[in-house]
């Protein structure tokens, strides 16, 4: 996962950030509420680790951006020094899902990120999952649509997927590319685009089908439910 951790003193997350990096996630590191705002405008994180004082704009501050900008914000975990009963209130009322009051032993933070980012991830108890009409079979590989097979490659099949698990949040094109091809020196942007559009082909993408596929310019995809009918059953 690709995680967000935004703090104005390095030192006080270097350790966090080797152990969620020696855990196999990756991380970004911003020294400013700012900094991770126009991150979010370009870039899709999994979760956010966020201190509160920094100078500008404190963590509270950035919740509240992101509740009212962000139509699908990732998970937050304040990780900060403040203790007081009424600032954990304030930052969980604000939209964060967990508190860590600095310091803590970098491995429970870790698990506790992971733990924040299963509590919001799609579930997949089933090899099968079903949006409307479109069945995917995750052991297989194979997609259906009202029960007719549609044929695709394995990495239409990986990009479709990731589109309708995390339907009607905008992803960056750089996060499909990590997540699908794993950020492979020779997968260009370019690769991603002519997936989209066979898929938009292919998948009959319009709304009348209960889903519309849309470009966010300058970031992205974003695929988007309609009327309620692209809810996962």
């Amino acid at each position: 996962m690709l995680v967000a951790v935004v703090d104005d003193n390095p030192e006080e997350v270097s350790a966090i950030i080797a152990a969620l990096v020696a855990g196999g996630e990756r991380c970004q590191r911003f020294s400013s509420g700012a900094g991770l705002v126009a991150a979010l405008r370009r870039e899709t994180f999994d979760l956010v680790l966020l201190d509160w004082n920094m100078p500008g704009m404190s963590g509270l501050d950035v919740l509240g951006w992101m509740a009212e900008h962000h139509a699908a914000p990732p998970p937050v975990i304040m990780l900060t020094s403040r203790s007081a009963s009424e600032d954990v209130i304030a930052a969980l009322e604000a939209g964060a899902v967990d508190f860590i009051i600095k310091p803590e032993d970098p491995a429970v933070v870790r698990a506790r990120a992971r733990a924040a980012v299963r509590r919001v991830a799609p579930p997949a108890a089933s090899t099968t999952v079903t949006f409307g009409s479109f069945a995917f079979d995750r052991g297989s590989g194979t997609l259906t649509r009202d029960g007719q097979p549609i044929e695709l490659t394995r990495k239409e099949f990986e990009v479709a997927l990731l589109l309708f698990e995390n339907c009607n949040r905008p992803l960056s094109r750089g996060y499909m590319l990590q997540k699908v091809w794993q950020n492979s020196p020779e997968v260009e942007t370019r690769t991603l685009d002519v997936h989209i559009s066979r898929l938009r082909a292919k998948l009959n993408l319009r709304p009348d089908r209960g889903f519309s596929l849309q470009t966010v310019f300058g970031f992205g995809y974003r695929l988007e439910s309609v009327e309620g009918r692209g809810e996962a059953a």
